[in-house]
C-alpha cells in the first residue's frame, strides 16, 4: 500500500513507519519538526520525508496524490505546554486537522484516515487546552464521516512510551524523563504525591493497534465494522507514579502538582480486542527491568 503519515518524524510516527516498511508498504511522511527529529528519519528507499506544516493549506497531492490510507499523528502533544501556547496548540491540532480533512473531502475517491486521539479526553475536555483541541479534532472527524462519508477511525492513546520517545524538553513523557534522570544519576522528580495512576502503553502495542485499524479500513471486507469507530488503545492496567519510580531504583523526590492533570487513567480496550483482535503484550515494569538488564540505566 501507499501510506501517508503525518507526524512521521515524531515518537509514535517513527515507530509506525518502521512497522509499515517492515510490512512492505511505501510511505510518505509529513512533519514540521516542531517535536519530530531529523535523526528519526529512516534510510530506506520506500520512505520519503517532507518538512510540511499542516497549518498551511498546501496541496497535499504534491506529496502523495492517492494514498491508500492516512495515519494522522501530527500534533502538539502535551498538556503542560498548551497552557503557555493555547493558540499555537489550537492551530496545530485543529486547523492542521481541518486542512487535511478538506483535502480528502475534495478527492473523487475518499481516502481512509486514522486519527490519533488522546485518553486525556476522559478527564474532561475543558481541563486544559491540549485536551480541548484533541476533542475538537475528534469532532471534526465525526462530522466529516457522517456528512461527507469520509471513512475513518479514531484511536485514543494511553501514556505511550518506548523507543524514540523524547527524554528532554517540553514535550517529553514521564518515562522518558525518568530514563534520562536515572542515566544521569540524579533523583527522579515526581509531581504531586505520586499516587496518581497511569495506564502506560508501549509504542509497539500502539503501532500494532494502528496497523490493525488500517488493515480493517482498507483490506477487510467487513470494514463497516470499524468505520466511524473510536478505539481505546491502552494496556488495561495502571500503576502509580511512585510504583514506576521505585522500579527504576534511582531515588526520587517530589515537586508541586501541575495544572490540568488527571488522577487516574485506565483503558477499557474491550472494543479493540473484540473488533480488531488487538492484544497489548508489553508491561511497563518489564520494560524498565529490561533497560537495567541491557545497562541502559
Amino acid at each position: 500500500m501507499n501510506v501517508l503519515v503525518t507526524g512521521g518524524a515524531g515518537f509514535i510516527g517513527t515507530n509506525l513507519i518502521e512497522r509499515l516498511l517492515d510490512d512492505g508498504h511505501k510511505v510518505v511522511s509529513l512533519d514540521n519538526y516542531s517535536t519530530g527529529k531529523e535523526e528519526n528519519e529512516i534510510d530506506n528507499k520506500n520512505v520519503t520525508y517532507y518538512n510540511v506544516d499542516l497549518r498551511d493549506a498546501v496541496d497535499f497531492d504534491f506529496f502523495m496524490e492517492k494514498p491508500d490510507i492516512i495515519y494522522h499523528l501530527a500534533a502538539l502533544p502535551r498538556i503542560q505546554p498548551s497552557f503557555e501556547f493555547p493558540a499555537i496548540t489550537f492551530e496545530a491540532n485543529v486547523l492542521g486537522t481541518l486542512n487535511l480533512l478538506e483535502w480528502i473531502r475534495n478527492k473523487e475517491e475518499k481516502i481512509p484516515i486514522i486519527y490519533a486521539g488522546s485518553s486525556s479526553f476522559h478527564g474532561g475536555v475543558y481541563k486544559n487546552p491540549y485536551t480541548f483541541t484533541k476533542w475538537q479534532g475528534e469532532e471534526l472527524f465525526r462530522m466529516y464521516n457522517k456528512v461527507f462519508g469520509l471513512p475513518m477511525v479514531i484511536c485514543r492513546f494511553y501514556n505511550v512510551y518506548g523507543p524514540h520517545q523524547l527524554t528532554e524538553g517540553e514535550y517529553c513523557t514521564v518515562i522518558g524523563i525518568f530514563e534520562k534522570q536515572c542515566k544521569e544519576g540524579v533523583e527522579l522528580t515526581i509531581t504531586s504525591d505520586g499516587e496518581q495512576r497511569r495506564d502506560f502503553t508501549h509504542v509497539f502495542d500502539i503501532v500494532d493497534g494502528l496497523v490493525k485499524c488500517g488493515d480493517a479500513l482498507v483490506l477487510d471486507t467487513n470494514k463497516y465494522k470499524v468505520d466511524g469507530q473510536v478505539f481505546e488503545l491502552g494496556r488495561g492496567k495502571n500503576y502509580s507514579i511512585n510504583e514506576i519510580a521505585q522500579s527504576f531504583e534511582c531515588g526520587y523526590t517530589y515537586i508541586p502538582e501541575r495544572p490540568g492533570e488527571v488522577r487516574e487513567t485506565l483503558c477499557d480496550d474491550t472494543k479493540a480486542k473484540d473488533l480488531l483482535g488487538w492484544n497489548p503484550t508489553i508491561d511497563v515494569i518489564d520494560y524498565i527491568k529490561g533497560l537495567k538488564v541491557i545497562n541502559e540505566l
